[in-house]
């Protein structure tokens, strides 16, 4: 009888499937060398192919990076240029206004030239010339100096040209209308008389 238990417990044993003990349970299948094999050869692309994504995005963090500094550089060269050009535009705009202001000059000019019999009228017109000098130098408005001095085709502007053996060459002897500058910039040349 012994001999019939132990041939029937065999064949439980048999019919239980992989892996279940005879009470149900799952079991742990000892792995063989094949199965060793196998899931060391797995871990192995697993790590390939972690280490393939980790270069990949290694590649796009540099190339992330380098458009990050390109796109600041643009920035940086985009304020600079603005702010350069708004340095401009008001450099312009303020030459562009005074340049409207200089026929009011010459007129005082005229009027101060011209004889007049009542000082307190000629006083006033000094006054308001003294004013319009002192507001014009205020803005960084300079006359460009030309009496006396050797012609510069970068601030004059020769409209006479004389022969005088007493004079030297190239000297400026007559100003027929006053230059002004603001700053490095002419805004308008003197008209002169030079001679030889």
């Amino acid at each position: 009888m012994n001999e019939d238990k132990k041939e029937t417990a065999a064949e439980e044993l048999k019919e239980e499937p992989a892996g279940k003990g005879p009470t149900g349970e799952e079991t742990e299948k000892k792995p063989d060398r094949k199965d060793k094999k196998a899931g060391k050869k797995k871990d192995e692309e697993r790590l390939a192919a972690l280490e393939a994504e980790k270069d990949a995005l290694e590649k796009e963090k540099a190339a992330l990076n380098d458009k990050y500094l390109r796109i600041c550089a643009e920035y940086d060269n985009f304020r600079r240029r603005s702010l350069k050009e708004r340095d401009n535009l008001y450099g312009d705009i303020k030459a562009d206004t005074v340049q409207k202001f200089l026929p009011v000059y010459d007129n005082l000019e005229r009027a101060l030239k011209q004889g007049t019999e009542d000082e307190a009228y000629r006083k006033g017109v000094e006054m308001i010339m003294t004013q319009f000098c002192s507001t014009l130098e205020k803005l960084g408005v300079k006359k460009i100096e030309s009496l006396g001095k050797t012609f510069d085709p970068a601030f004059h502007n020769a409209v006479m040209h004389v022969d005088d053996e007493e004079q030297g060459e190239n000297l400026i002897v007559e100003v027929f209308q006053e230059g002004f500058m603001v700053g490095d910039k002419v805004i308008r040349f003197a008209m002169v008389k030079v001679a030889n």
